[in-house]
This record gives structure tokens, sequence and C-alpha cells, in this order.
């Protein structure tokens, strides 16, 4: 449920720059997920520097809006966590629709006391061909293999992102890979485990699959010379924003996604053990 609350339970972050097409599914996707959960909760968007309506668009829509005026993901992160009322962290992206299962899981995770946080396979919004599939796949292998969250759904405990310090700073990209694997060493130690939540995928934007060569060069680029990722100039494809291509309506690559693996507790589960 959803809460004006000043106690919420949890908090579903946003981070978003230049969003307003996007931003209105996201929040209304966010909304539906938490009629499901039993606790209260609250939204907070972080407009980092937008140029648009996003903010607008976020306080019509109900969500508390707080600014973050350096364009930069990992900032817009902290910020809204700073912000944030509550003990456990939800960062949904603003092109990303949250269903109401994972949130659920996510939450339950959390209330459970024996779960660090974790990530969530990943669907897209329109069917995936070629290489992109493939990498795709590879993403949902190494995300089980090495406790890995995709950027577009991470959630948390306050005290371990404390712990932390937090989303990374000083890099543009990449960011939920070096949270994860810290926030997963964290909970290793406190005996609270990562989990990957693969009951069912939230689904993001290919957005930036519209322009493949982009993206395949900085994801090389990344892979073949990781300071990239502390260049804003050479992380530019995951901040800039082009119009919105509009499709007909497709099924999500649902089919992408890992099947459910279970723990003992009847958890989704990925236990940090390197």
């Amino acid at each position: 449920m959803t809460s004006d609350s000043s106690n919420p339970r949890y908090s579903v972050i946003v981070p978003a720059y230049n969003e307003a097409e996007w931003l209105p599914e996201c929040l209304s996707a966010a909304r539906e997920a938490m009629q499901a959960v039993n606790l209260e909760g609250e939204v907070v968007v972080v407009d980092n520097n937008s140029t648009d309506t996003t903010a607008e668009i976020a306080r019509q829509m109900g969500a508390r809006v707080v600014c973050e005026p350096i364009n930069q993901i990992s900032r817009a992160r902290n910020a809204g966590a700073k912000a944030a009322r509550s003990q456990y962290l939800v960062f949904v992206d603003a092109d990303t629709r949250l269903p109401p299962p994972v949130l659920a899981e996510a939450i339950a995770n959390l209330d459970s006391g024996e779960c660090c946080g974790g990530g969530a396979t990943v669907a897209f919004d329109r069917p995936l061909t070629g290489l992109m599939k493939q990498l795709l796949r590879l993403w949902h292998w190494l995300a089980h293999r090495y406790g890995l969250a995709a950027g577009c759904f991470v959630y948390c405990r306050r005290d371990a992102f404390d712990a932390i310090g937090g989303f990374s700073e000083r890099v543009f990209a990449s960011e939920e890979v070096w949270f994860s694997r810290q926030l997963g060493r964290w909970g290793k130690q406190q005996g609270k485990p990562f989990r990957l939540i693969d009951t069912q995928s939230v689904v993001t934007s290919s957005r930036k699959l519209d322009h493949p060569l982009s993206v395949h060069v900085a994801l090389l680029l990344a892979l073949l010379f990781p300071p990239a990722v502390y260049s804003r100039r050479l992380c530019n494809v995951w901040y800039k924003r082009r119009p919105r291509l509009r499709r007909e309506p497709s099924q999500a690559n649902q089919d992408e996604a890992p099947q459910a693996q279970q723990s003992s507790s009847g958890h989704t589960a990925h236990e940090e053990n390197h």
C-alpha cells in the first residue's frame, strides 16, 4: 500500500533525468505494485537536473521529488536514499515497470531479516534477437553466479546501504555492479545473503537498442578498457536522451529470464561466496 505517513516501511526510489515520456508508466506500475504490499511505502523521484517536465509529472502523480543537480546516475540514487524515510530501499529506473510480485518478494525478503538485498532478472519491452539476446542470457548467468543486480532494479536494507557507502560516485556507469559486490560481501559477513528474484522479471525499456552501434561500442570499451566508466564522455550512451519511438504493444522477453531457483526457505537466493 502507498502512504503519506512520515514513517513508511519502504521507499521506491526513481532516479530521473529528462524522463517525461517514460516516467508516467514507471510510476503507475510502481503504485500498482505497492498496492499488493501490506506495508506502508513511499515513492521518491530524484530529478537529476532535468530540462523537461520530469519533476512536474512526478509531483502530479503523487511522488515526493528531490533534486540532484549533478547529472550522474550514482549521485541521483544516493540522493534518493538520503531523502528516503524508510529502512528498506528499492531503486527502480524511470524506464522500468515493476511487477507486483517482484516488489512483494523484495519487501518480504528484506522484512524477513534474513536478506541484505538483491536484484531481479530483466525482460525487455520487445523481443530481442541476435547478439543482444545472447548478451541478456549471459547477464542472467553472471547475475546468478556472482550475485549481481541490474541497474534498473536494486533493493537493499538501509543499514547495508549506509555500511557500504551507497553507490560509487567515482563511476558514470556500472555503479550497480560495484554496489552488488559490496552488498553481497556485507551480507555474507552479517549472515544475510544477497537474493536475486527470478520468479518474475522487471520489464525495462529497450530504447538503447534503437542505436545498437553505440551500445556495442560502449560495452566493448567498458570490457576492454574498464577505466572508461570513470569518464562521463565515454559513458554518454547512458545519459543521452532521444525521443521515444512508439511501437505496437508486444510480449516482453519473459522467456529470457532463467527459471526460478528456489532456496530451502522458498525464496530465490544467491549467497555471496566469493
